[in-house]
């Protein structure tokens, strides 16, 4: 009866394949060359026949060996799947995401890991709208702007006016009253304002007094703060709005023809913890 496979041998047998040297195969292995000869003769012990030709000017495989050694690195590299899928089912998963996407992202984060204790967030916030896998250090990220065909849809962006109570208790307010308030602008550019105007009002009121700002979140700040009046994303401000931190005082919303998605890394489709995080995030979105 023959004994349990020798599984410590396989990694010198590959390596030792790839290279059909013992010095470098050695060196990849971080072993002597006696101890990766010792691995290669204790599997071909175990397998009944020689691997390797052994030749003054080095190693050749057998026909043996040529015909194990694909069988061997298709096994050897779904046992590393298994074991990496099996590291990560509670690791941490780290999360790329812009600014502009906090006031709607943390509750989500919240109710994600009350729900589902297992999965830990650790999150990066960035100005950037986008992620690159290739060079980025990320498991997941959101993404802003028009890609239609990246990631997973969470919401499009919707804009609307949005103004602190105390600026405006009864909540009421007619388009051509506009120009008496600060109109605060998410960009350095008057964009986003002037295309919700262009589509709600007849005449476009005067912009007489503007503050600019680098993000979404700090124009909604701002607003809050009764600094002036902001265009914002409905969904972003849903929040602000329930707890009467900001009213609307405009039904009315345009659609940018943006949309924040959740993209994750390619290669991870088997990745249990961010099957979790991804099916959990995008449920908390509907």
């Amino acid at each position: 009866m023959r004994h349990n496979f020798p599984l410590n041998t396989v990694d010198a047998f590959l390596v030792t394949a790839k290279h059909l040297n013992l010095t470098r195969a050695a060196k990849e292995l971080c072993l002597t060359q006696g101890a990766v000869s010792r691995k290669i003769s204790t599997l071909e012990e175990w397998l009944g026949y020689a691997l390797f030709d052994r030749h003054a000017r080095g190693l050749h495989l057998t026909p043996q060996g040529c015909a194990l050694l694909p069988e061997l690195q298709h096994a050897f590299e779904n046992l590393l799947n298994v074991a990496n899928n099996a590291c990560h089912k509670s690791s941490v998963i780290r999360l790329k995401a812009p600014t502009c996407a906090m006031r709607w992202l943390v509750p989500k984060l919240v109710q994600l890991e009350s729900r589902f204790p297992e999965i830990k967030v650790a999150l990066t916030t960035t100005v950037e709208h986008g992620v690159n896998f290739k060079n980025e250090p990320f498991d997941a990220a959101i993404i802003f702007g028009k890609q239609e065909n990246t990631g997973a849809l969470l919401f499009e962006e919707q804009l609307t006016p949005v103004i602190s109570q105390h600026l405006l208790p009864d909540g009421a307010l007619m388009a051509e009253e506009l120009s008496r308030y600060t109109f605060l602008h998410p960009t350095r550019d008057r964009t986003d304002w002037s295309l919700w105007l262009a589509q709600n009002t007849d005449r476009t009121p005067a912009m007489n007094k503007n503050q600019h700002f680098d993000t979404m979140d700090l124009a909604i700040s701002a607003a809050i703060q009764g600094f002036g009046i902001a265009i914002a994303d409905a969904t972003l401000v849903a929040e602000d709005l329930r707890r009467g931190r900001l009213v609307q005082p405009f039904v009315k919303r345009v659609k940018t023809g943006a949309c924040y998605r959740l993209a994750v890394r390619p290669g991870s489709e088997n990745n249990a913890g961010l099957d979790a995080f991804k099916e959990g995030l995008l449920t908390l979105s509907e």
